[in-house]
């Protein structure tokens, strides 16, 4: 044990126990010498138990020192020793073990006064025993109080520390734990009286016990501590600096080797955190964040602190992340708060409060990152951390408050009202039990405050506000100029008072609220946490002003703050974005030139704030949380500034986000791989972190993963981003790589015109235009002479017809089809006919509510009207650059490996009914095909499992799919093919390799067919496949008959092969006449109009 002590290695614990037990072996019952055995090796196992925080194995000690007790009694002369040590290691177990111990403290303090009795104050012989008990009494009833929150307990305590100084006045131990014991009553009751009579406590037992004592150091560090606490609590910077100046000498007073280094550095960094929040000084955070890292490394994983650490390390992550932005530094610090809540599973007494911070970071991350998963989590971990915070708890009004805020946070995100009723209710609670003068009331003030706020938003209740205006008032005065939290609770009561102004029009609120966000602002240095939400609050004051007193000068510096805010390098993409949506909006509002800007800069956050997110799926959850009308009224804009070519550039870059994303990662730097030197080593490294990613993508998330799996996988995918973002910068800098992988320019655009013109059809709410794209002139704007509320009444109408359960009527299709021709359409074709010939090919580029019609169908019906049709070939194309990489990919082979595969009814699906018309379908294609150059392979309905048709796909170069379809609106990337014995979904298509393929028929329903909750982003099958690599591809725009579908696709093939020949680039031409031959048949119109052609 003497080794032990010395070097603190517990194998030397191990070897003592083990020698212990052989000495016990050999003193069977009535030996003279059991019972000092016996206690030697409780003594040695309470103290393994003690440095592994084994709390479950502390039942053994306590059973051997009962034993010791019986055979040491009354009189015996080590029975006061073993009352103490038996009561020791009960208040341990009850430490260690919490509430389900309740009656270790009982017992407890029952032995301590029976030894009490046995040494009275008096006592010249019991001298030092008597303040041994005395500091362990002090001791017991602070911990019962830590577990249970009675506060008699914490007066007790104090009592007895007060009247022990009082006869032993020198004695450092007492002075030491009495003060500990006052400022844990100044924490619960806020009386700085108690505070400052600790601090002075600490001072005198620190000039009792000079310098080279072995308690010195400790002293040092207590002092410190408290010294922190009254700076939190008064904002005086000199209490700050000698608390680190102190800890800095204890420190010196620890060097390598030392047990308790550990700890000073963990103190040490502590204190550095909190200047750096104070000051602002990123020295003090990064040595802060070192000195943790140092602590964890001599308290690696058994070590009895090493949960502190990490919870240390990763608080001290998260500021630095909230400082600087680095995502990398959240990460770690979730990760570090979940292996630290493993450290403390259920039982242990830390449990709840590791649960608290791992929430509070999860928190933050959504804030950050806006993954409802996170937000999710945390509200669970809160209350589970209020159920073991019962009443009487001492932390039970911080759990209060943490789930109060979360709930407050959920609400603002879904509009759940019981999670605002309930978020208010436990702020109200917690209020409650932080009487006046409790050091944390100006917080529970501040967050009921900014709940009623939120309340009077969505109810309209001015008491609401009022109380909330009073709320913010107090707790100001509660954090006076000079404490940290000011400029919040500051910037705070000005929003409010903004608010109400906005239902009184009392000018006096608005000039006090811009006061207050001024002075909140002048608080915070540029690179404070906060510093962008205070722009964007004093931005949004001013713009009630102005509202009020129309002036120039206010509403630029209105749109400035609002600049700067959305430009803040610190915040998240997140934030960022955030800012520019408002920025944009207001300066829609008031026809700001700004707002061209403010769209650009919001679609390059919002790809950058999606590409952080690993799955395509994610990825698309997290696109829905924002507005779906993004780039059309970013285009809108532009348009409106007379700027044709970016308007195409800003449609180009918000349409196809998800898709333009993954293409990045299957980007090929084939030329630079040749090369030498460092130009061919930044295209490796391109080509594997790529490669890397790509796989990541592909990969969904499976269910059964942990969270740490889970996490890991996406911190991983994380830092592969950052360097890959790294590389791409760097490749930028070569040569003729200027514009490597960024958004487009108009001119690199103007490509997909190459053999038509490309008609960009924009509906957004502030206009609806059309922009003729010409692949060598200048584009044209025609400003369409209809409104986006008339265009949703037509999609409407639209919708409704083609999905009536009865049929789709023919007069509703055509009045349709000739509005859209009149106000569209033909004004388009009047400039068209300036360009190309009648019966030449032109491409549609629809966006938002343009995605649902069939363009190509427009006309007038009535007899003597035109149609489109009539005029010309009509193809569409997801997007410009989608064409542009097919013209770029074209390859002139003379074989065609062509598949047909159909299934008429699969297995695991019985909501289809059976298709009749499949295997006549395939039949046919097949004598239509010519023989050579075809290389023909038919998969029937018995034998297209999923995986042999997925091979064939990937394997064929030209396929043909004759089965159901189905669009999954709400999960668009999961809509599928229906094969025999399962789905073939789009994430599949995505995930095979069709990057060389010629074409695709797909003859089945709802392949084309867009989802206008996000018609930004065309997300199906058949531009799945087009966007994957498919250079022209059929599909269909709603459901179409079974045996129209044959009619059709017979009429297809025969027109399609009529000269023996096989071109991709001839299926719109093709799919053209079959229309037309099928209208001679007397087929409807509207029984047809489904069938689109997309690509080149």
């Amino acid at each position: 044990m003497h080794d032990y002590y010395k070097d603190h290695q517990e194998s030397h614990v191990d070897d003592a126990i083990r020698a212990f037990k052989s000495v016990v072996d050999r003193c069977p019952s009535h030996h003279p010498s059991r019972s000092a055995a016996l206690s030697n090796l409780a003594v040695a196992m309470f103290t393994s138990c003690q440095a592994r925080e084994a709390h479950l194995d502390m039942d053994e000690p306590i059973r051997l020192y009962r034993e010791v007790l019986d055979l040491r009694p009354a009189g015996h002369p080590d029975h006061l020793f073993t009352l103490i040590n038996f009561s020791i290691a009960l208040l341990s177990r009850f430490r260690g073990r919490g509430c389900i111990t309740v009656a270790d403290a009982d017992e407890a303090e029952e032995l301590l006064g029976r030894s009490l009795d046995i040494c009275p104050p008096e006592s010249h012989e019991y001298r030092r025993e008597w303040i041994m008990l005395q500091t362990d009494i002090i001791k017991a009833l602070m911990w019962r109080f830590e577990r249970q929150g009675q506060t008699q307990d914490l007066e007790d305590a104090i009592h007895y520390g007060r009247a022990a100084t009082q006869s032993h006045p020198s004695d450092t131990n007492i002075l030491n734990n009495l003060a500990a014991a006052m400022t844990t009553r100044f924490l619960q009751q806020g009386n700085e009286g108690d505070l400052d009579e600790a601090i002075q406590h600490h001072r005198i037992a620190l000039q009792l016990t000079p310098e080279g004592h072995p308690d010195h150091s400790g002293f040092l560090n207590n002092l410190a501590a408290a010294l922190s606490t009254r700076f939190h609590q008064r904002g005086d910077e000199g209490d700050l600096d000698e608390a680190i100046q102190q800890h800095r000498t204890a420190l010196q007073l620890r060097p390598e080797g030392h047990p308790d280094r550990s700890g000073s550095l963990n103190n040490l960094a502590t204190t550095l955190s909190t200047r750096f929040e104070q000051g602002g000084d990123g020295k003090d955070l990064d040595e802060a964040i070192q000195h943790h890292r140092t602590a964890l490394q001599l308290r690696p994983e058994g070590h009895p602190d090493c949960s502190a650490s990490l919870n240390h390390l990763a608080a001290a992550l998260l500021t630095r992340f909230q400082q600087q932005g680095d995502g990398k530094d959240l990460d770690e610090a979730i990760q570090h708060h979940r292996t630290a809540l493993q450290l403390r599973p259920e039982g242990h007494p830390d449990h709840a409060g590791s649960l608290n911070n791992l929430a509070n970071a999860l928190s933050t991350r959504f804030e950050k990152q806006g993954d409802g998963k996170d937000l999710d989590e945390a509200i669970q971990h809160h209350r589970t951390a209020l159920q073991l915070r019962p009443e009487g708890h001492p932390g039970r009004s911080g759990s209060l408050n943490n789930l109060a805020n979360a709930l407050s946070v959920r609400f603002e995100q879904r509009g759940d009202g019981k999670d605002l009723d309930e978020a208010i209710q436990h702020h109200r609670t917690a209020l409650q039990l932080r009487s006046v003068g409790h050091p944390d009331r100006s917080a529970s003030l501040n967050n009921l405050a900014t709940a009623l706020s939120t309340q009077f938003q969505q109810q309209g209740d001015g008491k609401d506000l009022d109380e909330a205006i009073q709320h913010h008032r107090t707790a100001l005065q509660l954090r006076p100029e000079g404490h940290p939290g000011h400029s919040g609770f500051l910037n705070n009561l000005a929003k409010a008072l903004a608010m109400r102004f906005e239902q009184q029009h009392d000018g006096k609120d608005l000039d006090e609220a811009i006061q207050h966000h001024r002075t909140a602002l002048q608080l915070t240095s540029k690179g404070h946490p906060n510093h962008s939400s205070f722009l964007n609050d004093l931005a949004a004051a001013l713009l009630k002003c102005f509202e009020q007193q129309p002036d120039d000068n206010i509403i630029q510096e209105a749109l400035q703050y609002a600049y700067v805010a959305a430009q803040f390098t610190p915040a998240s993409p997140l934030e960022c974005l955030k800012c520019c949506l408002e920025w944009v909006g207001v300066a829609e509002e008031h026809k700001h030139p700004s707002a061209l800007d403010a769209y650009t800069q919001s679609l390059h956050l919002l790809d950058s704030h999606i590409s952080t997110t690993i799955t395509i799926l994610s990825r698309h959850q997290i696109r829905m949380h924002f507005p779906h009308d993004l780039s059309v009224n970013a285009a809108s804009c532009a348009l409106r500034h007379g700027n044709i070519c970016h308007a195409v550039e800003l449609l180009e870059q918000g349409r196809a986000l998800h898709w333009t994303q993954l293409a990045r990662f299957r980007t090929t730097l084939d030329d630079l791989q040749s090369c030498d030197g460092r130009t061919a080593i930044l295209a490796n490294q391109f080509h594997n972190l790529s490669a890397m990613l790509n796989r990541l993508t592909d990969v969904p998330v499976a269910k059964d993963h942990s969270i740490a799996v889970v996490e890991a996988k996406a911190w991983h995918y994380r830092n592969l981003v950052e360097e890959w973002n790294k590389v791409v910068k760097e490749i930028r800098t070569l040569k003729g790589f200027s514009q490597f992988l960024l958004p487009p320019l108009f001119t690199n655009l103007q490509g997909a015109a190459c053999k038509g013109p490309v008609i960009v059809l924009v509906a957004s709410k502030f206009s609806c235009d059309a922009i003729i794209v010409l692949h060598t002139q200048s584009p044209i704007h025609i400003q369409l002479q209809i409104t986006w509320e008339e265009m949703c009444d037509l999609v409407v109408k639209h919708l409704q017809n083609i999905h009536d359960p009865h049929g789709p009527d023919y007069n509703v299709f055509v009045e349709t089809m000739g509005r859209i021709w009149k106000t569209a359409i033909f004004p388009v074709v009047q400039v068209l006919k300036r360009f190309v010939q009648k019966n030449s090919r032109i491409w549609w580029s629809p966006t938002s509510l343009f995605t649902a019609l069939p363009l190509h169908t427009a006309g007038d019906y009535q007899p003597g009207g035109s149609v489109l049709s009539k005029l010309f070939v009509s193809s569409y194309t997801p997007s410009l650059s989608a064409l542009v990489k097919a013209y770029k990919d074209m390859k002139m082979t003379s074989d065609v490996n062509f598949v047909a595969i159909g299934q008429a009814a699969p297995d695991l699906d019985t909501s289809f009914q059976p298709l009749q018309y499949v295997d006549p379908e395939l039949d046919d294609i097949g004598r239509s095909l010519p023989t050579p150059p075809v290389m023909f392979t038919k998969l029937t309905s018995s034998v297209s499992t999923r995986k042999q048709a997925l091979h064939m796909l990937q394997d064929r170069q030209w396929f043909h799919l004759s089965c159901h379809g189905k669009q999954v609106l709400n999960e668009p990337f999961k809509s599928y093919f229906a094969m025999r014995d399962g789905p073939i979904t789009l994430l599949d298509i995505i995930n095979a390799n069709i990057s060389g393929h010629e074409f695709a028929f797909l003859s089945a329903c709802e392949t084309a067919m867009g989802d206008l909750s996000a018609p930004d982003e065309v997300i199906h099958l058949a531009a799945g496949l087009h966007f994957m690599g498919v250079k022209s591809v059929i599909g269909t725009l709603w459901s179409v008959g079974d045996e129209v579908a044959y009619k059709l696709v017979s009429a297809y093939y025969k027109e399609f092969c009529k000269n023996g020949t096989m071109d991709c680039t001839m299926a719109a031409k093709a799919l053209h006449g079959a229309d037309a031959l099928l209208a001679k048949d007397n087929v409807p119109l509207v029984e047809r109009a489904m069938f689109i052609h997309l690509g080149i």
